[in-house]
C-alpha cells in the first residue's frame, strides 16, 4: 500500500472541522428518532417526511466521512520552514508576469487548510500556481502553465510560515 502524504490543514480549520464532526455524531440518535417517527407513520412511498429524513441521514454520513478522510489525511505540523522560502504551510506574496501591480497573498496548502481570513485564498501545492512556487526563494521567479494553457510567471516576494496569531499577510 502506498504511503499517503498528509496534506497540511490550519490548527484552526482542524478545530472547526472537529466541532462539525462532533456535532453531526451527537445528532445521529436525532436524525434515526426521526426516521423512526416518520416510519411509523404508514405508508413509506408516499411518505415525504421519511423521505427528507432518510436524505439528511445520507448527507450528514456523507458529510462525516469526508471530514473523517481530510483529518486522517491531514496534519497541522509543517516541515522544516527556512524564512523567505514556499513551503506547504506559507503565506506567499507574488506577483505575475513582471508586473508588480498584479500583486496577490495566498496560503499553500489544501482547501480544507484555508482559514476564515476570506481575504487569503488557499491554493493547494498540486495545483499549477502551488506547484510552480513550492520551494521557491524570495526574489525567485518561475513559471507554470495555467488552465487555459498559457504559461505564466510568478516572481516570490515574500514567504513566511502561517501564524493565526499575526495578521499571516508577508511584507509586500
Amino acid at each position: 500500500m502506498a504511503d499517503v502524504q498528509k496534506q497540511y490543514i490550519t490548527p484552526e480549520m482542524k478545530a472547526k472541522l472537529e466541532q462539525e464532526l462532533q456535532a453531526l455524531i451527537d445528532n445521529r440518535p436525532v436524525i434515526a428518532a426521526e426516521i423512526n417517527e416518520r416510519r411509523e407513520e404508514g405508508d413509506l412511498k408516499e411518505n415525504a417526511g421519511y423521505d427528507a429524513a432518510r436524505e439528511q441521514q445520507d448527507q450528514e454520513e456523507a458529510r462525516i466521512k469526508q471530514i473523517s478522510e481530510v483529518l486522517q489525511n491531514s496534519t497541522t505540523e509543517r516541515s522544516v520552514h527556512v524564512e523567505g522560502v514556499a513551503h506547504v504551510g506559507s503565506v506567499v506574496h507574488v506577483y505575475y508576469n513582471g508586473d508588480e501591480s498584479m500583486k496577490e497573498t495566498f496560503l499553500i496548502g489544501t482547501r480544507a487548510a484555508s482559514t476564515d481570513n476570506k481575504d487569503l485564498e488557499t491554493y493547494s501545492e498540486q495545483s499549477p500556481l502551488g506547484a510552480a512556487v513550492l520551494g521557491a526563494s524570495e526574489g525567485e521567479t518561475r513559471e507554470y502553465t495555467a488552465p487555459n494553457g498559457r504559461t505564466i510567471s510568478v516572481t516570490i516576494v515574500s514567504a513566511a510560515p502561517y501564524d493565526s496569531q499575526k495578521a499571516s499577510t508577508p511584507r509586500a
